[in-house]
């Protein structure tokens, strides 16, 4: 009886100690981390021309002609399939940008793999921040120009979520054998993120860009 009751004791010791390492792994897993250090442009990427990004005060300033800074840093090997990305934007009037995910450097051109997360208060094109650029759109933007607003993009699995501001703009899930017409690549995978630079005539401002890799 005696052995019985120390064997118990070892079993139920090695389960306390599974159950504790396993949620040790799953607050490591839910940890948000910074894929920007506020001073440099370390761990990321620029296209065509590079010098539309720079960093002042704390910020990644997108200023000049058509660019996409990607990141291509260390965390998860800039690789990400489900994860929780917060950035705090600010535009000036008539800016336009985005917010890339499950995407690839390329040195030219918009990227061509992965959606966009729109950023757009009042330029000309009527897609408005917290649209999923030409998948589900938004044409009122819930952002203001000159003022800092956050957008969270979750992605789990086949589901898309798109917040500003904790309001949800986009909650989509992509069907099977979904195909954007002339743009295969518009498709759930797993890549980098890039930040875009739009045009000369835009200014947009990225702060605070952190990630939370999730199973």
């Amino acid at each position: 009886m005696a052995r019985k009751l120390a064997l118990l004791l070892v079993c139920m010791c090695i389960l306390l100690a599974g159950c504790q390492s396993a949620e040790k792994t799953a607050c490591k897993t839910a940890e948000w981390k910074n894929l920007f250090d506020g001073k440099t442009l370390n761990g990321w990427k620029a296209s065509e021309n590079k010098g539309t990004f720079s960093v002042r005060d704390g910020m990644i300033v997108a200023a000049g002609p058509r660019s996409h800074l990607f990141y291509v840093g260390p965390i998860q090997d800039a690789n990400f399939k489900n994860f929780e990305l917060k950035a705090d934007v600010m535009t000036k009037p008539g800016s336009n940008a985005g917010i890339y995910f499950h995407t690839e450097y390329q040195e030219t051109g918009w990227p061509s793999k992965g959606y966009e997360a729109q950023v757009n208060n009042t330029h000309t094109d009527w897609r408005k921040t917290g649209s999923l650029y030409a998948v589900k759109d938004v044409n009122e933007s819930p952002a203001k120009d000159n003022e800092w607003f956050t957008e969270h993009i979750i992605v789990q699995d086949k589901r898309i979520i798109i917040k500003v501001n904790d309001k949800i703009t986009v909650d989509w899930t992509e069907p099977e054998g979904f195909k954007l017409e002339n743009q295969p690549g518009r498709k759930l995978s797993s890549g980098t993120f890039a930040l875009q630079g739009h045009d000369p005539k835009s200014v947009v401002y990225f702060k605070n860009i952190m990630v939370k890799p999730v199973r």
